[in-house]
Protein backbone atom coordinates (compact mmCIF):
# COMPACT_ATOMS: atom_id res chain seq x y z
CA UNK A 1 0.00 0.00 0.00
CA UNK A 2 2.78 2.48 0.89
CA UNK A 3 4.57 1.86 -2.41
CA UNK A 4 1.36 2.73 -4.26
CA UNK A 5 1.00 5.90 -2.17
CA UNK A 6 4.59 6.93 -2.95
CA UNK A 7 3.78 6.74 -6.67
CA UNK A 8 0.44 8.48 -6.17
CA UNK A 9 2.09 11.37 -4.30
CA UNK A 10 4.81 11.59 -6.98
CA UNK A 11 2.00 11.90 -9.53
CA UNK A 12 0.44 14.72 -7.50
CA UNK A 13 3.83 16.48 -7.37
CA UNK A 14 4.23 16.16 -11.15
CA UNK A 15 0.68 17.36 -11.84
CA UNK A 16 1.05 20.36 -9.52
CA UNK A 17 4.36 21.31 -11.13
CA UNK A 18 2.88 21.05 -14.64
CA UNK A 19 -0.12 23.19 -13.64
CA UNK A 20 2.17 25.77 -12.03
CA UNK A 21 4.45 25.90 -15.07
CA UNK A 22 1.48 26.48 -17.36
CA UNK A 23 -0.04 29.25 -15.23
CA UNK A 24 2.88 30.85 -13.34
CA UNK A 25 0.30 32.22 -10.91
CA UNK A 26 1.69 30.74 -7.68
CA UNK A 27 -1.36 28.51 -7.31
CA UNK A 28 -0.35 24.87 -7.27
CA UNK A 29 3.31 25.00 -6.25
CA UNK A 30 2.14 24.81 -2.62
CA UNK A 31 0.38 21.52 -3.33
CA UNK A 32 3.60 20.24 -4.91
CA UNK A 33 5.43 21.02 -1.66
CA UNK A 34 2.76 19.23 0.39
CA UNK A 35 2.77 16.21 -1.92
CA UNK A 36 6.57 16.02 -1.83
CA UNK A 37 6.47 15.79 1.97
CA UNK A 38 3.87 13.04 1.61
CA UNK A 39 6.17 11.07 -0.72
CA UNK A 40 8.62 10.74 2.17
CA UNK A 41 5.84 10.13 4.70
CA UNK A 42 4.49 7.26 2.57
CA UNK A 43 8.00 5.91 2.03
CA UNK A 44 8.56 5.75 5.78
CA UNK A 45 5.20 4.07 6.39
CA UNK A 46 2.92 6.86 7.63
CA UNK A 47 -0.81 6.11 7.61
CA UNK A 48 -3.09 7.50 4.90
CA UNK A 49 -4.70 9.87 7.42
CA UNK A 50 -1.28 11.20 8.46
CA UNK A 51 -0.32 11.68 4.81
CA UNK A 52 -3.51 13.61 4.07
CA UNK A 53 -3.02 15.81 7.16
CA UNK A 54 0.58 16.45 6.14
CA UNK A 55 -0.49 17.32 2.60
CA UNK A 56 -3.10 19.83 3.71
CA UNK A 57 -0.97 21.26 6.52
CA UNK A 58 2.24 21.68 4.54
CA UNK A 59 0.36 23.14 1.54
CA UNK A 60 -1.40 25.74 3.71
CA UNK A 61 1.74 26.64 5.66
CA UNK A 62 3.81 26.92 2.47
CA UNK A 63 1.21 29.18 0.88
CA UNK A 64 0.82 31.35 3.98
CA UNK A 65 4.54 31.82 4.58
CA UNK A 66 6.16 31.81 1.17
CA UNK A 67 3.48 33.30 -1.13
CA UNK A 68 3.65 36.87 0.23
CA UNK A 69 7.43 36.85 -0.12
CA UNK A 70 7.30 35.40 -3.61
CA UNK A 71 4.73 37.98 -4.74
CA UNK A 72 6.81 40.80 -3.26
CA UNK A 73 10.01 39.79 -5.05
CA UNK A 74 8.37 38.67 -8.28
CA UNK A 75 6.96 42.15 -8.94
CA UNK A 76 8.52 44.61 -6.47
CA UNK A 77 7.05 47.69 -8.14
CA UNK A 78 4.53 48.49 -10.79
CA UNK A 79 5.70 50.62 -13.69
CA UNK A 80 3.06 53.13 -14.81
CA UNK A 81 1.95 52.91 -18.43
CA UNK A 82 0.60 55.55 -20.78
CA UNK A 83 -2.90 54.45 -19.84
CA UNK A 84 -2.28 55.16 -16.16
CA UNK A 85 -1.02 58.62 -16.98
CA UNK A 86 -3.84 59.52 -19.39
CA UNK A 87 -6.82 58.40 -17.33
CA UNK A 88 -8.90 61.39 -16.25
CA UNK A 89 -7.02 63.82 -18.50
CA UNK A 90 -8.71 66.07 -21.04
CA UNK A 91 -8.09 65.73 -24.76
CA UNK A 92 -9.18 67.37 -28.00
CA UNK A 93 -11.11 65.44 -30.67
CA UNK A 94 -9.19 65.59 -33.97
CA UNK A 95 -11.46 63.22 -35.91
CA UNK A 96 -15.19 62.93 -35.17
CA UNK A 97 -15.80 59.98 -32.86
CA UNK A 98 -18.51 57.69 -34.20
CA UNK A 99 -18.56 54.16 -32.78
CA UNK A 100 -20.97 52.94 -35.49
CA UNK A 101 -18.42 53.80 -38.19
CA UNK A 102 -15.34 52.90 -36.08
CA UNK A 103 -13.90 56.37 -36.48
CA UNK A 104 -12.44 58.85 -34.08
CA UNK A 105 -9.18 60.26 -32.79
CA UNK A 106 -8.14 62.36 -29.83
CA UNK A 107 -5.03 64.49 -29.34
CA UNK A 108 -3.70 64.33 -25.81
CA UNK A 109 -0.31 64.82 -24.21
CA UNK A 110 1.44 65.39 -27.53
CA UNK A 111 0.07 62.27 -29.25
CA UNK A 112 -2.93 61.34 -31.35
CA UNK A 113 -4.83 58.27 -30.16
CA UNK A 114 -7.64 56.26 -31.72
CA UNK A 115 -10.74 56.92 -29.65
CA UNK A 116 -14.25 55.61 -29.08
CA UNK A 117 -17.15 57.09 -27.15
CA UNK A 118 -17.90 55.53 -23.75
CA UNK A 119 -21.65 55.99 -24.11
CA UNK A 120 -21.92 55.61 -27.91
CA UNK A 121 -22.70 59.26 -28.63
CA UNK A 122 -21.10 60.98 -31.61
CA UNK A 123 -18.52 63.53 -30.49
CA UNK A 124 -17.66 66.19 -33.06
CA UNK A 125 -14.18 67.28 -34.08
CA UNK A 126 -12.89 70.10 -31.89
CA UNK A 127 -14.80 69.09 -28.74
CA UNK A 128 -13.06 68.42 -25.46
CA UNK A 129 -13.26 64.94 -23.96
CA UNK A 130 -12.18 63.22 -20.76
CA UNK A 131 -10.33 59.89 -20.91
CA UNK A 132 -12.25 57.20 -18.99
CA UNK A 133 -10.29 54.07 -19.78
CA UNK A 134 -8.13 52.35 -22.35
CA UNK A 135 -9.00 49.19 -24.29
CA UNK A 136 -5.99 47.91 -26.16
CA UNK A 137 -4.65 50.97 -27.97
CA UNK A 138 -7.99 52.81 -28.08
CA UNK A 139 -8.97 55.51 -25.62
CA UNK A 140 -12.54 55.34 -24.38
CA UNK A 141 -13.70 58.91 -23.83
CA UNK A 142 -16.69 60.93 -22.69
CA UNK A 143 -17.56 64.43 -23.89
CA UNK A 144 -16.75 67.03 -21.26
CA UNK A 145 -19.79 68.87 -19.97
CA UNK A 146 -19.91 72.46 -21.16
CA UNK A 147 -20.33 74.85 -18.22
CA UNK A 148 -22.46 77.86 -19.27
CA UNK A 149 -20.93 81.29 -18.67
CA UNK A 150 -22.43 83.15 -15.73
Amino acid sequence: MNEIMVWLWLGVVALAVVVEMSTLALVSVWCAAGALVCVFAAWFGASLQAQLLLFVGVSIIAAAVVRPLAKKYADPHRVPTNADRLLGMAGQVTETINNAHSTGAVYIDGKTWTARSADGEIIARGESVEIERMEGVKLIVRAKAVVPAA
